[in-house]
C-alpha cells in the first residue's frame, strides 16, 4: 500500500503526516478521510482549483492529468511542473510526497 507524505501545512497539518492509501484512490478523498481538511469547493469534480497539490515526490507513478485538469491549474496560486488537482490524482504503486500550498483562489472558504 502506497504511503502519502503530507509536508507540514500551517493551517491544515501542522506536523504533517502520512498516510497510507490504497491503490488506486484519490488523494483528495484520501486526504479528508484522514482529517487534512484540503478545501474541495466543487465536491471534487473537476471544476476549480481549491485542492491543488505540489508533488514533490512520486509524480511518474500518477495518473496522467487530463486537458480538463491542465486548464484548470493555469489559474491556481503557486502553479509548478508538479502541480495537481488531489481530485484527479489516482494513487499509484509508489509513494508520494506532497505540498499544499499556502494559498488558494477560493475566497469563500466555509468554517472560517
Amino acid at each position: 500500500m502506497p504511503q502519502v507524505i503530507v509536508l507540514p501545512h500551517a493551517q491544515l497539518c501542522p506536523e504533517g503526516t502520512v498516510l497510507d492509501v490504497p491503490e488506486g484512490k484519490s488523494l483528495c478523498e484520501a486526504l479528508v478521510e484522514n482529517d487534512v481538511e484540503i478545501e474541495h469547493a466543487c465536491e471534487m469534480s473537476c471544476a476549480c482549483t481549491t485542492c491543488h497539490v505540489i508533488i514533490r515526490e512520486g509524480f511518474q507513478s500518477l495518473n496522467s492529468s487530463s486537458d480538463d485538469e491542465e486548464d484548470l491549474l493555469d489559474a491556481a496560486w503557486g502553479l509548478e511542473s508538479t502541480s495537481r488537482l488531489s481530485c484527479q490524482v489516482k494513487l499509484g504503486k509508489q509513494d508520494i510526497t506532497i505540498e499544499i500550498p499556502k494559498y488558494t483562489i477560493n475566497h469563500a472558504r466555509e468554517n472560517h
